[in-house]
C-alpha cells in the first residue's frame, strides 16, 4: 500500500472511472453517501440485513447500527470493550448477536433497544458470526482458538464447540444444511453440518494464503474466498474442488457477492474493490478494480439493489505505514474520528 498524494475526496470522484488496463473495465459505482460514524477508530465486519434494510457496523466497543437507504443512525449496541467484530441477526427471534473479543464472549442484543440481554461465554478471539437458517443457530468464529462455538438463540446458551483443527477467520451459511468456514491457519475451506454441529469435510486450497473474505452464491454452489496474497480462490461448495484462481487487490478481508448481476467483490486495504464476473460456474472473469479509499478493508452488499458498503477512514499522513507479513504494506494509521461508510451504488 502506498499514501495517497491526493485528498480522499479528489480519489473517490474518480470511482466511476473505468481502469484502462481492463478490457472492459470494472462495472460503474458512483458514492450514493457518505456517514460518517467517527471513533472508535477499529472497525472489523459490516453486515447487512436486508428485511430490515439496516446496516450494522462493528467499531471498537460498539455496534453502530444504520438504515442502509437513507443513511440515518439508528443507534448503537456498546458494552464491548475488548473488541466488537463478528455481528450475526436472528430476526425471527428479535435478536442479534456481536462479541467482545478479548474476553471470548458472544454478546445478545435486542434488535429494538439494542440494549444487550445475555453474555454467553466463547472462546479466546471470539471474531466472525454467522447465523444458519437451517438449524436457526449461531455459530461464534473463535478464530486463534482454532473453534466455532455454536448458540441456541431459543436459550441463548452455547450448546456445542466445534474443533475446526486450524486457526480461523470467516464464515457463512449455505442454506443448506452447512457451514462453510476459512481454515486460514490451513489453507482451506472447512465444511460444518449444522444439524449434527460436526466437520465433515477439509477441502484444502493451496494457492490462497490465509483466507480472509467468504461469500457465496448458493445457486452455483461456489464459495469466493478472498486471501491475502493478492488472489480470490473459488471453489465448488459441493465437492471442494478449486474451480478458479483469480487476482485481486491487497490486503483483502471483506469479500461479496451480488446475485443478480453476477459479481463477486474482494474489499481491499489498498483502496480498491476489486470485482470477478461469474460468466458460468466454471467460467470467471476479472473486471478490474473500483477506486475506494486506503483502509477500505472491510465490505457488506444490498443484493436486492446492488448497493456496496465499505468503511474507510482518512489516514494519518505522517505515521509510517508498517510492514506486515512477506513483507507486504501492513495496515496504514487512520485519524482518530474518520470513520465513515461509503454507500456505493451500481449504474442503473
Amino acid at each position: 500500500m502506498k499514501h495517497p498524494t491526493a485528498p480522499a475526496l479528489i480519489v473517490l470522484a474518480s470511482l466511476a472511472a473505468p481502469a484502462a488496463s481492463y478490457a472492459e473495465g470494472p462495472p460503474p459505482y458512483h458514492v450514493a453517501k457518505t456517514i460518517p460514524l467517527g471513533s472508535p477508530d477499529r472497525w472489523d465486519y459490516l453486515v447487512y440485513d436486508g428485511p430490515s434494510h439496516r446496516l450494522y457496523v462493528s467499531h471498537g466497543d460498539r455496534v453502530t447500527v444504520l438504515d442502509g437507504r437513507d443513511g440515518t443512525i439508528l443507534g448503537n449496541v456498546e458494552g464491548m470493550p475488548g473488541g466488537t467484530h463478528g455481528i450475526g441477526i436472528v430476526a425471527s427471534a428479535g435478536k442479534g448477536y456481536t462479541d467482545d473479543g478479548k474476553a471470548g464472549e458472544a454478546v445478545a442484543f435486542d434488535l429494538k433497544t439494542f440494549k444487550t440481554t445475555k453474555r454467553i461465554k466463547a472462546e479466546d478471539d471470539a471474531d466472525g458470526i454467522a447465523f444458519d437458517p437451517s438449524s436457526g443457530h449461531i455459530f461464534v468464529v473463535d478464530g486463534d482458538s482454532k473453534v466455532l462455538t455454536v448458540i441456541d438463540p431459543a436459550t441463548d446458551s452455547a450448546i456445542a464447540t466445534i474443533n475446526a483443527g486450524g486457526g480461523l477467520e470467516y464464515a457463512v451459511s449455505g442454506n443448506n444444511g452447512k457451514l462453510y468456514v476459512d481454515g486460514a491457519e490451513n489453507k482451506e475451506i472447512i465444511r460444518i453440518n449444522t444439524a449434527t454441529n460436526v466437520v465433515d469435510a477439509h477441502w484444502p486450497i493451496p494457492g490462497c494464503t490465509s483466507p480472509h473474505g467468504l461469500a457465496i452464491d448458493t445457486a452455483t454452489h461456489r464459495l469466493f474466498a478472498s486471501c491475502v496474497n493478492a488472489v480470490m480462490t473459488i471453489v465448488d461448495a459441493e465437492t471442494g474442488a478449486v474451480v478458479a484462481t483469480l487476482p485481486i487487490g491487497q490486503g483483502t478481508d471483506g469479500a461479496a457477492f451480488d446475485p443478480k448481476r453476477k459479481l463477486i467483490f474482494s474489499s481491499n486495504n489498498d483502496g480498491t474493490i476489486s470485482v470477478i464476473r461469474e460468466v458460468t460456474p466454471q467460467n470467471f472473469q476479472s473486471l478490474g478494480n473500483i477506486p475506494t479509499a486506503v483502509t477500505g478493508k472491510n465490505m457488506t452488499i444490498d443484493p436486492a439493489m446492488g448497493r456496496l458498503y465499505v468503511a474507510v477512514a482518512d489516514i494519518d499522513p505522517n505515521a509510517p505505514v508498517p510492514v506486515g507479513a512477506n513483507g507486504r504494506p501492513g495496515r496504514p494509521k487512520p485519524l482518530p474520528g474518520t470513520l465513515k461508510i461509503l454507500f456505493l451504488d451500481p449504474a442503473p
